[in-house]
Parts: structure tokens; C-alpha cells; sequence
């Protein structure tokens, strides 16, 4: 029997492709933010003012507890940001 091949870690554990895909974009968005807050260098206080979250939600969203964020938090939290957010949908093979 042979070992299945996956793209990416999100398809290996996830149940579904939609499960996946989901994961995929809200993992995207946290390694975007984390990045700008990181370049940013200010405290974790100062960063959630105008994200509109808390410190302590910035301290999740840098340690990576994606379980804990929606999409839709993050996609407000990168725009909150300043960040730019473009969505590219293909088909699927």
C-alpha cells in the first residue's frame, strides 16, 4: 500500500477539502499579520488599538492558535492593518 501524497499539511489533517481550504486562508492571513505586527515592533498593547482586539488576542494570533480566529476576524483584523487582501480562485484538478 502506498503513503498518500498531499500539497499541504491542511489537506493531510483536515477532514474535508472545504475544512482545508479554510484553514489554508485563515493560516495565510495570521503569517501575513504576525509579519506586519513583527515589522511594525510595537507592543502588543499598541497593536490591538487599532486592530479593535486585545492584547491578549494579539498574543494569540502571534503564538498561532489559529483554532482560536475565523476568517472573517482576520480578514477585519489585515484590513484594520492596513494589509491588502487578494483572493485568487482557480479550478480545482
Amino acid at each position: 500500500m502506498s503513503d498518500p501524497s498531499f500539497t499541504s499539511v491542511w489537506d493531510a489533517i483536515e477532514d474535508t477539502p472545504e475544512e482545508a481550504e479554510n484553514m489554508k486562508l485563515r493560516s495565510a492571513l495570521m503569517l501575513a499579520l504576525k509579519d506586519h505586527l513583527s515589522r511594525a515592533a510595537m507592543s502588543q498593547a499598541d497593536a490591538a488599538r487599532p486592530l479593535g482586539v486585545t492584547q491578549p488576542r494579539i498574543s494569540d494570533l502571534m503564538r498561532g492558535k489559529i483554532n482560536l480566529f475565523a476568517l472573517d476576524a482576520l480578514v477585519n483584523m489585515a484590513t484594520a492593518a492596513g494589509l491588502r487582501i487578494e483572493l485568487k480562485v482557480t479550478a480545482g484538478v
